[in-house]
């Protein structure tokens, strides 16, 4: 037991010092799973603009809102993964993972 809590322990610091990266990494697996869903939404009510608005509108808006997200999201999943201990930092992250997975293969 106390091989795999070492083994957990020392993956937990590994992850730590590259919890930026992976933050990043999760906040640009989440947009491209629900930026589709969102696109489409905002495509819905914008639909009565003119083409010669809604391009350029819809443009701006994927750029702008994904720089957004990937700039302020990131912090905050910093912090929040930060908050778990050595020991729980790393299953955190592999239930993270699968829970993408499962969401990416459903989509």
């Amino acid at each position: 037991m106390d091989h795999i809590l070492e083994f957990l322990a020392s993956i937990s610091r590994w992850s730590r010092s590259n919890l930026s990266e992976i933050a990043l990494a999760l906040v640009g697996c989440l947009l491209v799973l629900f930026g589709a869903d969102f696109k489409g939404w905002v495509e819905q009510r914008i639909s009565g603009l003119a083409g010669a608005l809604r391009v350029p509108f819809m443009a701006l808006l994927c750029t702008i809102g994904s720089g957004l997200a990937l700039i302020y999201a990131t912090p905050w999943i910093v912090r929040g993964l930060g908050q778990f201990n050595n020991y729980s930092l790393a299953p955190v992250l592999v239930v993270v993972l699968i829970l993408i997975g499962v969401v990416a293969d459903r989509k």
